[in-house]
């Protein structure tokens, strides 16, 4: 596994594409913001306008350029129209893993498909190209909907970490685990994004 940080890499379908994540989406992304105010009541960084999304996007590309992690912008290519992010996280290239996470997407956009055909392109990426070993997930407990989510697209059950997280307002979350295997995939890929394609 070899993820090249300072490479810009393009997941694309005919439905999504996902580019890196930089300072010149804050403006394509601020509508998503200010029409979802709490797009990430369940995650730890402050969220919720304009002036954070700035704060998170810097944040994110200064973690990319440390190679921490590799954030994306998200674009509907049927609505035209910038969506959200999502990241490789929690990256060891050593033990062939990662986290797909800080996913948020605006509430206009779920429910159509777009964060499934994110998910297909991150993961075949991942396992197909990097060739990791494990894919992991990660939730806060509260987040039913993130959880039913991830179990619909194969991710596996592995347990509940106990106030694992602080989250902006103080709170300690727990954290719910999922993962994915690499011998795994296939049969996922076969069944649950049977109507996906790469491009």
């Amino acid at each position: 596994m070899q993820l090249d940080f300072k490479q810009d890499l393009v997941l694309e379908n005919n439905r999504v594409r996902l580019t890196p994540l930089s300072v010149n989406h804050i403006n394509d992304l601020s509508h998503v913001v200010i029409n979802n105010p709490d797009i990430l009541k369940y995650s730890p960084p402050k969220f919720g306008t304009v002036d954070l999304l700035k704060v998170y996007v810097n944040t994110n590309v200064t973690l990319r350029e440390n190679s921490q992690k590799y954030p994306f912008a998200i674009f509907d290519k049927i609505k035209e129209m910038y969506a959200g992010s999502t990241s490789y996280m929690n990256i060891s290239q050593k033990d062939l893993r990662l986290e797909i996470g800080s996913t948020w997407i605006g509430k206009s956009f779920q429910r159509s498909g777009l964060n499934r055909n994110c998910k297909f392109l991150l993961m075949q990426y991942a396992f197909e190209v990097l060739r990791i070993e494990r894919l992991e997930f990660k939730t806060d407990k509260r987040n039913i909907q993130s959880q039913t989510a991830i179990e619909a697209i194969g991710g596996r059950y592995e347990g509940l970490l106990r106030s694992h997280t602080v989250m902006s307002d103080g709170f300690r979350r727990d954290t719910v685990c999922y993962s994915i295997l690499n011998n795994e995939w296939p049969a996922i890929k076969k069944s649950v994004f049977s109507q996906i394609g790469s491009k």
